[in-house]
């Protein structure tokens, strides 16, 4: 039996190709962007605040991803979990980091996730547009 676990992480490479595809698909939809990306452990690898982006973004983006890896789901994922379930829904203001609106996303390889992107700057339809777009690179 082993003690040990072997994990998958996101490259530095791989980092760089999000970050700018997201920095692409923000100035095409004309909205200055916070770019985070975590590792599989929810440590910042990669970091972009486009000139003009908000200084509270910085934060919630990286907030995204680290929420986004910790559970292996879309931030968007959490309101649909937690809006009927009242205890729930009242004790989560209590966890630090966890966002529970769009704008962060899992990057999973070969069934295991690598790494966390989350995006703020926009709405988070917009946040979203944007990380999918940089997904879509990978």
């Amino acid at each position: 039996m082993s003690n040990t676990v072997t994990r998958l992480s996101i490259t530095q490479s791989a980092c760089d190709r999000l970050i700018e595809a997201a920095t692409a698909k923000a100035l095409e939809i004309g909205v200055p962007m916070v770019i985070s990306i975590v590792d599989e452990s929810g440590t910042l690898k990669a970091f972009r605040r486009m000139d003009g982006a908000a200084l509270l973004s910085v934060d919630i983006a990286t907030n995204k991803a680290y929420t986004a890896v910790s559970f292996g789901i879309p931030t968007h994922g959490w309101f649909d979990f937690i809006k009927n379930d009242p205890p729930l829904l009242q004790g989560i203001v209590h966890t630090p980091r966890l966002v529970v609106y769009g704008g962060g996303y899992p990057i999973s390889e070969q069934d295991q996730v690598i790494g966390g992107i989350g995006l703020s700057g926009g709405h988070y339809e917009q946040d979203m547009v944007v990380a999918e777009a940089a997904l879509a690179a990978l």
